[in-house]
């Protein structure tokens, strides 16, 4: 018989707090278990093991990523959507550095092609229309963008940018005025 509140999406709720506290690769169904004072056994009707609840706090940082870049695109063009998204992602990073981690989990074909990973290539691309970039330039770009906000984000919050003149706000905003001109000026084939 299950625990008494506690269902799979608790979990993943649970999960994804505390991977944001203690980091992603630290989240466990034991870990979890402890959290709840809770037998590991007790857990099993809700997710199958430590990899299922991990994809499930990926998910749910795929869900909550989309929404927000969905709300801050909403009637933003060129450079200033390209902004509106780029912070999304950083945001979120500092906000929830664990579920931050867990999006960038590597999920199976099926599930990632049902996982709101869809929607953030999608909402990419709409920043790229501004740019009027077609294929597959457009596709290159998407990767480009991925990889800056990524490796940006990364190094910030290991601590890259700390020990150096000028503060990381300012090559962020440097960063983006780059990122801009670039897609602006997107070079031929």
């Amino acid at each position: 018989m299950a625990r008494a509140g506690l269902t799979a999406e608790r979990l993943t709720q649970a999960g994804a707090e505390l991977a944001d506290e203690v980091g992603f690769d630290q989240v466990t169904v034991s870990a979890l278990a402890r959290r709840f004072d809770v037998k590991v056994a007790s857990l099993y009707s809700h997710v199958k093991n430590s990899q299922d609840l991990r994809t499930r706090i990926a998910l749910l940082a795929l869900e909550e990523l989309a929404d927000r870049a969905a709300d801050a695109l909403a009637g933003r063009a060129g450079k200033d959507a390209l902004t509106a998204l780029a912070n999304v992602y950083r945001d979120y990073a500092r906000e929830h550095p664990g579920r931050y981690a867990a999006a960038q989990l590597r999920l199976d074909s099926a599930t990632a092609a049902a996982s709101a990973g869809v929607r953030h290539a999608q909402l990419t691309r709409a920043v790229l229309r501004g740019y009027d970039l077609s294929e597959p330039d457009q596709t290159h770009a998407v990767r480009l963008l991925g990889s800056v906000f990524h490796g940006y984000v990364t190094l910030e919050l290991s601590g890259g940018f700390s020990h150096s003149a000028p503060d990381s706000q300012e090559s962020w905003t440097r960063t983006l005025d780059a990122l801009d001109a670039l897609l602006r000026n997107w070079p031929a084939p």
